[in-house]
């Protein structure tokens, strides 16, 4: 043991000194594995720090609530051009499948619309995101109340103008004063403020209910009517605890069929969007831009490999007399092999702490900059560092071979 740790601190004196006496050739040289090792921790900091914000933003809703709408969310087998030809789902099947389908525990009725404007007074807040729902659909997607209330069921059948509004929107039209109870403007129609929300931060895709607003989906029905190319509705489902999914789906399939009088045969023409599945499509494309990230830092690796290696068989040239000294005194050739091993790995690993120094210096500076944590874990910095040491083993198993090797005698004529 006591022979390793001499070993390991003189290779650890040379690495040092290869890096002091050879400032430009040695950087140059673990270039490579910096930018190798850089390029794989921060594609893997970023899609672990994706990951777990989409875990975090859906860790309030069950992973059975279904999204009923015209298109999917993820990959279909109906042909594009057959998809856009589907009819929007209407509030009168949301009322039929909420009275005749069993199973169901809360289902809201929900219109996607392009961001808008709102106005207090003189003060404006452009492009909020605007979320008319039915009240149920805060038991489906729940959020965080700061201020006042959210609104009732009987708010929502009538289409009351009352609205709830994120904290940014809060902020922007209010500054420190209290928003409830203040009338607003939107569609050119007045909303009575009853709610603010807590302050959530951004989502998983960019989006926020800290610049949203929500009112019932009525008010809007009753302005532009359900034939509205500008609204895209949805039903939001969630079935009750311990349902078997698949039998639920399949009969809200049927009686949705049913009601639009669809002939055997027939496909679908909605769809059926299991969140549980719309998670498993981005663990899919998490999947996928992890191993871009590993194909594209194979290369810079390969590159840095070889710099590790001409680094070594410099030295073993450098220091041929001292390796023919060392022999000549006693030291057998596993002594000489994990000398330069040794030193190969702690180049390589320098070069690798390097590449994760950088990693944590702009994962700092992003997540200040776009409020979005940025995370490098201590699981990808192992993986940083074991990568560095497997590629200085790898690239310094021949230099190292070589040098061990050598015959003692020649060795110090060499070096004469």
């Amino acid at each position: 043991m006591l022979l390793y740790l001499r070993l390991l601190s003189e290779s650890f004196s040379f690495a040092i000194n290869a890096l002091r006496n050879n400032k430009l050739r040695t950087l140059l040289s673990l270039l490579g594995v910096t930018i190798g090792i850089f390029s794989i921790i921060a594609v893997l900091a970023a899609v672990d720090s994706m990951d777990k914000k989409i875990k975090e933003d859906l860790s309030d809703m069950d992973m059975n609530t279904i999204y009923l709408i015209r298109f999917s969310f993820g990959p279909s087998e109906v042909p594009r051009w057959k998809r856009e030809q589907f009819p929007d789902v209407t509030y009168e099947e949301y009322e039929y499948l909420r009275r005749n389908v069993n199973g169901i525990d809360k289902m809201s009725f929900n219109l996607f619309t392009r961001n808008e404007n709102i106005k207090y007074e003189s003060k404006t807040v452009n492009s909020i995101r605007v979320k008319p729902s039915t009240n149920e659909f805060f038991d489906i997607e729940p959020v965080k109340i700061d201020k006042g209330r959210l609104f009732n069921e009987s708010e929502s059948n009538s289409g009351s103008p009352v609205i709830v509004i994120g904290s940014e929107v809060a902020t922007g039209l209010f500054e420190n004063s209290d928003p409830i109870g203040k009338k607003v403007r939107l569609y050119g129609q007045r909303f009575t403020i009853i709610g603010v929300l807590k302050k959530q931060g951004q989502g998983m895709f960019g989006d926020s209910n800290d610049v949203a607003v929500f009112f019932p989906v009525n008010f809007l029905r009753k302005m532009y009517g359900d034939n509205s190319k500008a609204l895209t509705p949805a039903m939001l489902i969630k079935p009750e605890k311990g349902i078997d999914i698949e039998e639920f789906k399949a009969e809200l399939r049927q009686k949705l069929r049913n009601f639009r009088g669809l002939k055997t045969g027939e496909i679908d023409n909605f769809f059926l969007n299991v969140l549980s599945g719309f998670t498993d499509f981005i663990d899919n494309i998490i999947g996928q831009m992890n191993m871009i990230g590993w194909i594209i830092s194979a290369f810079s690796l390969l590159v840095g490999g070889f710099g590790i290696a001409n680094i070594m068989f410099v030295s073993v040239k450098e220091r041929t007399n001292l390796i023919g000294i060392q022999k000549a005194l006693g030291a057998k050739n596993k002594f000489i092999l994990f000398q330069f091993l040794f030193e190969a790995v702690i180049l390589s690993l320098i070069g690798g702490i390097v590449g994760m120094f950088l990693v944590w210096v702009i994962a700092l500076i992003l997540s200040s900059v776009l409020d979005f944590e940025f995370v490098l874990s201590a699981a990808n910095m192992l993986l940083g560092s074991g990568l560095a040491a497997v590629i200085g083993l790898i690239s310094g198993i021949i230099p190292a071979i070589s040098a061990s090797k050598l015959d003692p005698v020649e060795a110090i004529r060499s070096g004469m």
